[in-house]
């Protein structure tokens, strides 16, 4: 028979060797963290479910925000891109391209969505002691592209209507400055 001493010993080498194991296991992905942190709207676990899958990817203009709400039938979604944080350089159509292909994840992600809306936005200056929140708010952010496609819509079509500019907001100058190499 075992004594006591080495029984404990045993216990408490086998909690030491399991217990990094266990801990490890059970850790949430970076892509699960994000997108918890950066999931809003009515219908959020719809939102954190788009994210797991938009977050597990850097993308070359950054994903603030997914939001996801929901009217009566309707299951709407909303992407937010940063129009000044970009990992490495970034042309026009490579930002139109990556737009286009969020669009389709969340369309591929979520059968019950029906439109999905996507702007980025650039951060403005605001002075000291302004209002920043409630009725008499001073924005904080611009939009400088903004793009929509509801579910039928084919990635081919979308991709001719960001092309021609139409049904899209483009900020010409913003296009100019900010993205790199070639701009129609």
């Amino acid at each position: 028979m075992r004594s006591p001493t080495r029984l404990v010993l045993a216990l408490v080498a086998g909690l030491l060797t399991a217990a990094p194991v266990a801990a490890f296991a059970s850790s949430p992905s970076i892509a699960t963290l994000d997108a918890d942190a950066r999931a809003s709207g009515n219908r959020k676990l719809e939102a954190e479910r788009i994210g797991e899958q938009i977050f597990a990817i850097e993308w070359p203009a950054q994903v603030m925000k997914v939001s996801a709400n929901s009217v009566d039938d309707s299951l709407v979604v909303g992407l937010k891109v940063s129009g000044v944080k970009f990992h490495g350089p970034l042309t026009r159509t490579a930002f139109e391209s990556e737009a286009i292909t969020l669009i389709g994840m969340v369309l591929a992600a979520e059968p019950k969505v029906t439109e999905v809306d996507l702007w980025a936005a650039v951060p403005l200056t605001v002075g000291k002691g302004v209002i920043v929140s409630g009725d008499l708010a001073t924005p904080t952010t611009r939009n400088v592209f903004t793009v929509s496609s509801r579910r039928g819509e084919s990635a081919a079509a979308l991709a001719a209507r960001v092309k021609a500019l139409r049904g899209i907001y483009l900020d010409e100058e913003w296009a100019r400055t900010t993205l790199k190499g070639v701009n129609r």
